[in-house]
């Protein structure tokens, strides 16, 4: 948690700050974050497995043995029973037995059959001396900024700071294992479950800390929890940097320096993109005419709000609802 040294404004308990009971909670609501189904691997003898066609982010569990994590211009790391390393969208990366293993690619349509009938996907030819679950995160594709976007580097738990990752993780084997009534519904829990304690996990862990500008520190500064939850809640006011810093009690210096830390824009670059990502949505779910998903999301002129949205989305707001719905069919 950054600290305010003394010379700035201090910070007393905000209605913002009262009001969010639950601020991880209310993050991946509001950014829409989704699991995938996990995937359990058993792997043996000498044996690598690329994955670079999935655009959502990774998160690998080693549940016994070890593996080694390849991604390109990083150093490799090993990876034993226990650990967790989490991936940014679109990370090519490699899994592997050890230096110099030739790596196949990903086989989802095997991995897909292999969660229908509670098997395993297999690799390599030797006894099974390592086991992993992968599971993927994406978001609401009308979101351009999902926290699981944000984070900007590798984020590597051990075995010794993630205790209830490995307890999650013997859940989600035993129902993907034994596939019956309801479990459908405890699998998608505990995959969300596995995203939530990572977050937990890594605002302690010390080896996070090489990532400043990530999506945990919005959890961990108040500062900027307070900041996101007045714009969230009210995207349609005219939002100043000024007026914004008064709201959540700091001086507007304080606001300018430690919100770009976090989220890697300024508060009226995240104002702008939240506005067009909450009214994609509006247009997609709803049938509002756009004047009136104009005014909730704070443009008073309709015009000014569709060159706003061309802007953003490369589309008018009446082009983007006909096609956002047309894809989700």
């Amino acid at each position: 948690m950054t600290v305010t040294p003394s010379s700035e404004v201090t910070r007393r308990p905000s209605p913002a700050s009262r009001a969010s009971s639950d601020p991880l909670a209310e993050m991946l609501r509001l950014f829409g974050a989704r699991g995938s189904v996990g995937t359990r691997t058993d792997a043996g003898g000498e044996w690598g497995l690329w994955l670079d066609t999935f655009p959502g982010a990774a998160l690998h569990l080693i549940t016994d043995g070890s593996a080694w994590l390849e991604v390109p211009r990083q150093p490799r790391r090993r990876l034993q029973a226990g650990d967790a390393v989490l991936l940014p969208p679109g990370t090519a990366h490699g899994l592997s037995s050890g230096d110099g293993i030739r790596m196949g690619s990903c086989d989802r349509a095997a991995a897909s059959r292999a969660r229908e009938r509670g098997s395993v996907v297999r690799l390599g030819s030797g006894s099974v001396t390592t086991r992993f679950i992968t599971v993927h995160y994406g978001s609401d594709p009308a979101l351009s900024q999902a926290p699981v976007s944000m984070p900007v580097g590798v984020m590597h738990l051990t075995a010794g700071c993630n205790r209830a990752l490995g307890v999650t993780a013997g859940l989600l084997c035993e129902e993907l294992s034994h596939p019956r009534t309801g479990t459908t519904a405890a699998v998608n829990s505990l995959v969300d479950l596995l995203l939530v304690q990572f977050v937990r996990a890594a605002r302690s862990d010390a080896a996070s800390a090489h990532s400043a500008s990530s999506w945990p520190a919005t959890v961990t500064d108040p500062v900027v929890r307070d900041a996101l939850t007045l714009i969230h809640r009210r995207p349609d006011k005219a939002w100043t940097t000024a007026g914004l810093a008064s709201a959540v009690r700091v001086s507007r210096a304080t606001l300018s320096r430690r919100f770009p830390a976090a989220l890697g824009l300024s508060p009226g670059a995240y104002l702008t993109r939240w506005r067009m990502d909450a009214a994609a949505v509006r247009l997609r779910d709803t049938d509002d005419p756009i004047d009136v998903v104009a005014e909730t999301v704070g443009y008073g002129s309709p015009h000014a709000f569709r060159r706003a949205f061309h802007r953003s989305r490369g589309q008018s707001p009446s082009h983007y609802r006909s096609s956002s719905r047309a894809a989700a069919r």
